[in-house]
């Protein structure tokens, strides 16, 4: 259940856990919506479904997910959770984000509220506390430096004009801090591969490995640890949100314990958002705080 826990993380943030940092690719690339719904599976047995709308737009962003567990697992944790985002952008990079979670069962609720301020974490609030035990590898100043909240890291923007479906998406390593568990995400390019939404998105998508290496916040004799920390058949597969330069992922798996657990699109609909007017745009720069399954079918290797 511990490495369960650890993948819905690095899957979406959540289903909290992954990707490179959001950046502003000009006036005219970023305005847009995307309503996305997703169901996860582990081996094979639906286990839980959310949603995820993003906004994106020349000065901001935001991304809320929510998500609940279902069938068998409901029974047993009754799980479910909200991530929120927001964040502003400034000369193509974000310059403050506010990240909230909140996950509740039947038994225990974890709440978490951090801000990130040019990569660094300037305020952090735990419910319940975090947990000092001996062993456990202190989160230190240092390595609260240089960190993209969860969710901001599942946004990749592509720089430049050209195609953005190419390796280079591939080509990053992600320094995640989700309040408990600082983490990097080393992506590596494998495959292309063709997706079907049975609402909204059908086109290629990019095939990410992903390696996860803990940082700190963490035990290093926990077997949930020890075990992502061997995976080397995790996978993100990224898709563009139409009208901008931001990749964000159609899907994500990797092996468990008990089975391959799978977290896959089945609605990922864009729509354009009016452009703000310019005395908008230029206040937003300024910091300030902030069920049906889909068909995917894999394409050759350009």
């Amino acid at each position: 259940m511990r490495a369960s826990r650890h993948l819905q993380r690095i899957g979406l943030a959540a289903a909290s856990a992954v990707l490179a940092a959001l950046t502003y690719a000009g006036p005219a690339a970023a305005q847009a919506r995307l309503d996305a719904r997703y169901v996860a599976t582990l081996a094979g047995l639906p286990i839980g479904e959310g949603s995820w709308l993003i906004t994106v737009d020349e000065a901001d962003y935001s991304a809320t997910a929510t998500g609940a567990t279902t069938g068998l697992m409901r029974a047993f944790t009754g799980g479910y959770g909200q991530t929120i985002t927001r964040g502003s952008l400034h000369a193509g990079k974000p310059i403050l984000s506010s990240y909230t979670a909140s996950i509740h069962s039947y038994k225990k609720a974890d709440e978490i509220s951090l801000k990130v301020d040019g990569g660094a974490v300037k305020d952090l609030k735990l419910d319940p506390p975090a947990e000092t035990e001996a062993e456990r590898v202190p989160i230190t100043e240092a390595t609260k430096r240089g960190v993209l909240d969860p969710m901001t890291a599942t946004l990749i923007r592509m720089p430049g004009h050209g195609d953005m479906m190419t390796p280079e998406a591939c080509a990053r390593t992600l320094p995640v801090f989700d309040g408990r568990l600082r983490y990097d995400l080393r992506l590596a390019y494998k495959r292309m591969a063709e997706v079907k939404a049975d609402k909204g998105y059908a086109g290629p998508a990019v095939v990410c490995a992903v390696n996860f290496t803990p940082v700190a916040g963490y035990i290093p004799t926990r077997a949930a640890i020890k075990y992502l920390s061997e995976q080397r058949d995790m996978e993100i597969w990224l898709v563009p949100i139409a009208g901008t330069r931001v990749l964000v992922p159609f899907r994500a798996e990797g092996p468990t314990p008990i089975g391959r657990a799978i977290l896959q699109a089945t609605e990922f609909v864009t729509t354009a958002t009016p452009p703000k007017a310019p005395e908008a745009v230029k206040a937003s720069i300024q910091p300030r705080e902030r069920p049906a399954k889909a068909v995917v079918k894999e394409a050759k290797t350009p």
